[in-house]
């Protein structure tokens, strides 16, 4: 009888030992903080490219003056999430830089959207 309830507690064991060894790690992130010079945020590089753009919807602007912000695959959490894009209005004297990906050395690095003067 107890060699019956030892066989299968056993195997449990081995199995978890031999589990023991494997670990799923998220891909690398590195964040580097800009310099007063660049755009404000953090520049966030990641080894997993970004998936392709999500077709968005683009309904009629709130009202008149408003222009639309495109959506943009964030890295959070150890993966991209989906940041749907959305009316904003128009800043007088500025132009908005939209955010972008781009492939590096490093990875990929996230430049994020800005308003610049000009």
């Amino acid at each position: 009888m107890r060699i019956r309830f030892a066989v299968p507690v056993l195997a449990g064991l081995l199995g978890a030992v031999a589990l023991s060894g494997c670990v799923v790690a998220p891909p690398r992130q590195q964040i580097v903080y800009t310099t007063p010079a660049q755009p404000a945020g953090p520049v966030v590089y990641t080894e997993v490219a970004p998936p392709p753009p999500q077709v968005e919807v683009i309904g009629v602007a709130p009202a008149p003056g408003y222009f639309w912000l495109s959506g943009v695959w964030i890295w959070e959490g150890g993966r991209h999430v989906w940041h749907p894009g959305h009316w904003e209005a128009h800043r007088p004297g500025y132009a908005w830089t939209p955010h972008r990906w781009v492939q590096t050395g490093h990875g990929w690095q996230l430049h994020g959207g800005f308003w610049a003067h000009g």
